[in-house]
């Protein structure tokens, strides 16, 4: 199969988007799938290809409050030009919005089908940076996108629901996979640990982007939780503002590869406040370290996390019931125990392998709609858990 990625977020810029386009091309190279990368140019440091596939860089600038994030705009012409020239079997469009939208016009003028991956709830990110007055336009432009590609894959039922709301039709369930031989609960140091927390005290933890959307100045409610340390694991905009915020945490910065999986694993439990993650990839990462998790009831946690089995779901915006469920993990061995055992079960064959070979069987049925057969829509299953 020929695959054209319109990828919004790529190298160097490490996200959830970057991370999973980065284990699906590695599976999709193995099963000698052919490719190419269309992303936005981050000057230098783009590459022009990765793991043997090509890079097609188009210009682009950062957003002002936002450095890591790159905005490619123009027409479609360049990318159809590219498209014409590889020949796709279908195009693969990674978080839509505004490369993926000229990708998706590019596309349609050239007849070859789209799939089109919601990943990023960006109209829920306006108020957060000042303009909530946007989120309705952002999300008719999020309509469009979805409305218009031949097949649209949603990575938790909530997001499925969010879609369906807003009239999108033609909405897939498409999960992430996750490394369990990586994150793995052996890799916890307790050399790490004396080091983090000499006198012993349980460490609290979120890994992920420092940013306004992760509402991250809601874990200033744990820091009157007795006997623990919070630990923060990356970086971003609000990454000063946070530090100020929380002078007793201890600031890791980011990391990647087996120092973020020793980490992970040297946690006591792991804490998620963000309300707008569509799914949350670090959520399934902390539970293959073993690792119980106390996240948001709302979004994509409410998929991975069982509550009261594999970590707490709490009423968003109810700090204290976080807190809460921090305490009681924290007060009890055997039973953040026992969650962090049931979570890592619960994930452990979720492997980026079958991940992808269930999104090539979503691109396959792209393509023969686009012969001229309907997409075979799946029946709903009637559990909310992915």
């Amino acid at each position: 199969m020929r695959i054209a990625i319109v990828a919004e977020s790529f190298l160097p810029h490490m996200n959830g988007v970057t991370h999973s386009l980065l284990r699906v091309m590695e599976h999709l190279t193995e099963r000698g799938d052919e490719m190419i990368v269309i992303a936005a140019r981050s000057g230098h440091l783009t590459p022009e290809e990765h793991a043997g596939v090509r890079v097609d860089q188009v210009p682009s600038f950062t957003l002002p409050r936002y450095p890591s994030v790159r905005v490619a705009p123009g027409g479609s012409r360049r990318l159809m030009t590219t498209l014409d020239r590889f020949r796709p079997d279908v195009v693969h469009l990674a978080s839509p919005f505004v490369l993926g939208w000229r990708g998706l016009l590019a596309a349609q003028t050239l007849g070859v089908p789209t799939v089109a991956v919601y990943q990023t709830e960006i109209p829920a990110y306006a108020a957060r940076y000042g303009i909530p007055y946007a989120e309705e336009l952002l999300w008719q432009h999020v309509d469009r996108i979805h409305t218009q590609s031949t097949l649209t894959l949603a990575p938790s039922s909530a997001a499925i629901r969010q879609l369906e709301e807003r009239n999108i039709d033609r909405v897939r369930l498409w999960v992430r996979g996750v490394d369990s031989e990586r994150f793995d609960p052996a890799r916890r140091s307790e050399n790490w640990r004396r080091s983090v927390a000499p006198n012993g005290e349980r460490l609290v933890g979120y890994v992920g982007r420092l940013a306004a959307e992760k509402q991250l100045e809601d874990l200033a409610a744990l820091s009157d939780v007795p006997g623990t340390r919070l630990v923060i694991v990356g970086d971003g905009p609000v990454g000063p503002s946070l530090r100020r915020l929380l002078p007793n945490a201890h600031f890791t910065g980011f990391l990647g590869g087996d120092d973020l999986a020793t980490v992970m694993a040297s946690l006591d439990v792991f804490v998620h406040p963000g309300e707008s993650e569509t799914f949350c990839q670090t959520i399934q990462e902390a539970m293959a370290s073993g690792v119980p998790v106390v996240a948001t009831g709302r979004g994509g946690p409410v998929d991975l996390v069982d509550s009261s089995r594999t970590g707490w779901l709490y009423t968003p915006g109810d700090l204290a019931e976080m807190a809460s469920a921090v305490r009681d993990l924290v007060g009890d061995d055997g039973k953040r125990a026992a969650f962090g055992r049931a979570a890592r079960e619960a994930v452990r064959t979720r492997t980026w392998k079958s991940v992808t070979g269930a999104l090539v069987g979503h691109y396959s049925d792209a393509i023969e709609s686009a012969s001229g057969s309907p997409v075979r829509m799946p029946k709903r299953r009637r559990s909310g858990r992915a």
